[in-house]
């Protein structure tokens, strides 16, 4: 919510996350939607809560506790925010066979582990299992008995360039360096090499080349902590887990039964099929540009509120696919580019991005003497035009 902040806005001093922004963990991130709910919404008289129950279509929906069920006239749109809905370890069914007395559990119970395993067994290649190792390692657990089976290598947005409030200048030099790069790249990879030679973009293994981008953001620190693990193994997706192997896409690698297999391979982000965001009678939720899920989601709602048109909202925020292999990043951000041309005709618009908490530039105007941001603004300006015809041309080569 734009009205109620998360957090106090302080700065950590201690771990991986240390000279950055606070991050909210799970207990406090269930507090703050309780808050908004009983403090906020309810108070209001606009909303009412209907918690722990399952919604059928044509405005019915049952209660998972009693037996119980509701009818609502939709009086304008039925908001769908499940269509993207990703899968998560906890809740997904393996994507591969377990052997009888074989030791997996989900990302989130290594947690609530009560004994010492031998060895730890991470599987993934993305942010869950890079959130698990570092997991693992600040809490003392020795890198050597770590073994992290990657089937693909990742590209990770640095966390120093994803900053805001106090270090908007970083944040915008981010958005500079980006654009100059990509007026000046002459090939995705090069692009991505002009990114990481900035710092921008972040890899685990200098001399293993990544094949995907999903916009997951890491720190330096984390960097360095993922690299003490030495037992990297890049055979493909696993199969199947027996009680003495691990069989892969491309081999097997020896486990023993002290291990606990850590799964983190579930698909986060969905991919199905794009569909208009505003139809008759419906909002289908979907990214419109890079990364900032509250800031542009919010602005749905806006648009909802200000445009009349479905079709004109269409043009507006036309949806585009979560991101993956290397090269989305470049159709995602020129997207970006086009949807925010689109969206200046629309004073509306202009006037609540500018002011709203939830635009991670928001207050850089603050900051219009400071020579970083005086810099960055010029090569904005300078190379803006020339990256957005670079993209085209960078994504129409093989």
């Amino acid at each position: 919510m734009s009205s109620v902040p998360l957090g106090q806005d302080a700065i950590d001093v201690a771990g991986t996350n240390a000279g950055y922004h606070e991050l909210a963990g799970a207990d406090e991130i269930r507090a703050y939607y309780g808050h908004v709910m009983q403090r906020h919404f309810l108070p209001s008289g606009r909303v009412r809560y209907f918690p722990n129950c399952d919604y059928l279509g044509d405005g019915r929906f049952v209660s998972t506790l009693a037996q119980t069920s509701y009818s609502v006239q939709v009086r304008k749109k039925v908001v769908d925010t499940t269509y993207l809905e990703g899968a998560i370890p906890a809740t997904s069914a393996l994507p591969f066979e377990v052997a009888d007395g074989v030791r997996c559990v989900p990302a989130g119970e290594i947690a609530r582990l009560t004994d010492r395993p031998e060895r730890f067994v991470v599987i993934g290649g993305g942010k869950t299992a890079l959130d698990g190792c570092v997991w693992l390692l600040e809490r003392g657990v020795p890198a050597s008995t770590i073994q992290w089976i990657r089937p693909r290598e990742a590209w990770w947005a640095n966390r120093q360039f994803h900053q805001t409030r106090s270090m908007l200048p970083d944040f915008y030099r981010g958005i500079a360096i980006r654009v100059e790069a990509m007026a000046q790249a002459t090939s995705v990879r090069d692009l991505y090499a002009r990114l990481e030679a900035e710092g921008v973009f972040l890899r685990i293994d200098p001399e293993v080349e990544p094949t995907m981008y999903r916009g997951a953001v890491v720190s330096e620190a984390e960097l360095a902590l993922m690299r003490q693990i030495e037992d990297v193994v890049r055979l493909g997706h696993v199969q199947r887990i027996e009680r003495n192997e691990i069989v892969l896409e491309r081999g097997r690698v020896p486990t023993t039964a002290g291990t606990v297999r850590v799964h983190c391979a579930a698909v986060g982000l969905a991919k199905p099929a794009r569909r208009p965001i505003f139809e008759p009678g419906r909002v289908t939720v979907q990214p419109f540009m890079l990364g900032y899920a509250c800031y542009q989601f919010a602005m749905l709602g806006v648009l909802e509120a200000t445009v009349e048109s479905d079709e004109e909202k269409n043009r507006v925020c036309p949806p585009i696919g979560y991101w993956d292999a290397t090269a989305d990043y470049l159709s995602a951000f020129l997207a970006a580019l086009a949807n925010d041309r689109a969206r200046a005709a629309y004073p509306a618009l202009v006037s609540w991005a500018k002011a709203t908490r939830l635009n991670p530039l928001s207050g850089i105007e603050l900051f219009g003497d400071d020579p970083s941001v005086m810099d960055s603004r010029e090569r904005i300006k300078r190379f803006g035009t020339a990256a957005a015809s670079n993209l085209v041309t960078l994504l129409g080569r093989p």
